[in-house]
């Protein structure tokens, strides 16, 4: 039941302009000499205390890259990265300054992509380290039936091969927790482990395999990007050293479109003034960072807590959009 109801607008910056008032231009991934030069200039005046680590890739699927960092000298207030996309196009995109690890989703198979990662103290990058990726080829789709075909079914040899389950990683009922006609939140156990990472897989509206991989701490994961009335069969994978060990799979139907109504539609029935609950409450929503394509957003809950918070807008042609979030988060980017 949602008890508590916060607003803010944003608008976000016109592509064209950014391109020409980024603080430091996109690092260019052919010349070398002129990234050279970009890093050199970056590390003229290195706060001490400030120093990222290296920056490497943990995990890649057909359409994401998971990338790590450290930073093994003080404190950043936030990241950026930056990228450019299949079509050449820089993207840039926040990370809080807490992070040391984030998936990078939306990207073309059997692509390289070159990612650059700044540390910014206030709103001034003062550090600088780079990777390149290449993302993994789109597997040969299953000749099984729709119904039974699932995206890692050329990798069950594999699975059946590790079927004798280590005692010591175990997974167990992946459940749903949240359904919007475009989003699906899904939640699991793990009653014995720990698991290095997680993978889950699915087919898309059109048909095509996808591959999300997730921080081996994590226990929900909110998938976006669904079509509206879909039947989804989602698996999550456990892995440990690289190697699938363990399975469990779900069906989820997503929401029809007219069951995620605005915020805005809501509001008159659940005034926050109906049934204010006196331990929670929700404080300002700010902007925090603003790109050509995705929108930071920052909260507090003076008194609380919320079980969870569920984020509504509409996208650029005036299509509702949800977005559930946990009820530990105080920030999300929406991309």
């Amino acid at each position: 039941k949602k008890i508590d109801h916060v607003s803010t607008e944003a608008v976000t910056g016109k592509r064209e302009a950014a391109a020409s008032q980024e603080e430091l231009p996109l690092p260019s991934e052919e010349p070398q000499p002129e990234n050279h030069q970009s890093e050199t200039s970056l590390s003229e005046t290195p706060p001490a205390q400030a120093v990222l680590g290296e920056l490497r890739v943990s995990s890649f699927s057909p359409s994401s890259v998971q990338l790590q960092w450290s930073v093994p000298r003080g404190s950043f207030d936030s990241f950026m990265l930056q990228y450019r996309d299949e079509q050449g196009q820089p993207q840039a995109l926040p990370i809080d300054g807490g992070s040391r690890s984030m998936t990078v989703p939306g990207l073309s198979p059997s692509r390289r992509y070159h990612f650059h990662l700044y540390g910014l103290q206030g709103r001034k990058k003062t550090d600088h380290v780079s990777t390149k990726a290449v993302t993994e080829d789109v597997p040969p789709p299953s000749e099984d039936p729709p119904t039974v075909a699932l995206p890692d079914e050329d990798h069950q040899p594999e699975h059946h091969q590790t079927e004798p389950r280590p005692v010591q990683a175990v997974l167990e009922e992946l459940r749903v927790s949240s359904v919007t006609p475009n989003s699906v939140g899904l939640q699991w156990s793990v009653p014995e482990g720990p698991f290095d990472s997680f993978m889950l897989q699915y087919r898309d509206a059109q048909g095509q395999p996808q591959a999300l991989p997730i921080d081996g701490g994590s226990h929900s994961v909110t998938v976006l990007g669904l079509s509206p009335s879909r039947r989804y069969r989602f698996h999550l994978y456990g892995l440990r050293g690289g190697k699938k060990i363990d399975r469990i799979s779900t069906d989820v139907i997503t929401g029809e479109r007219e069951e995620a109504p605005p915020a805005e539609d809501h509001q008159p029935e659940h005034p926050p003034s109906e049934v204010p609950p006196a331990q929670a409450v929700l404080g300002e929503m700010r902007v925090s960072s603003v790109t050509p394509d995705s929108v930071q957003l920052q909260w507090s809950v003076p008194k609380g807590p919320f079980d969870s918070f569920m984020l509504q807008y509409r996208d650029a042609q005036g299509q509702p959009q949800a977005l559930p979030i946990d009820g530990r988060s105080r920030s999300v980017t929406v991309p």
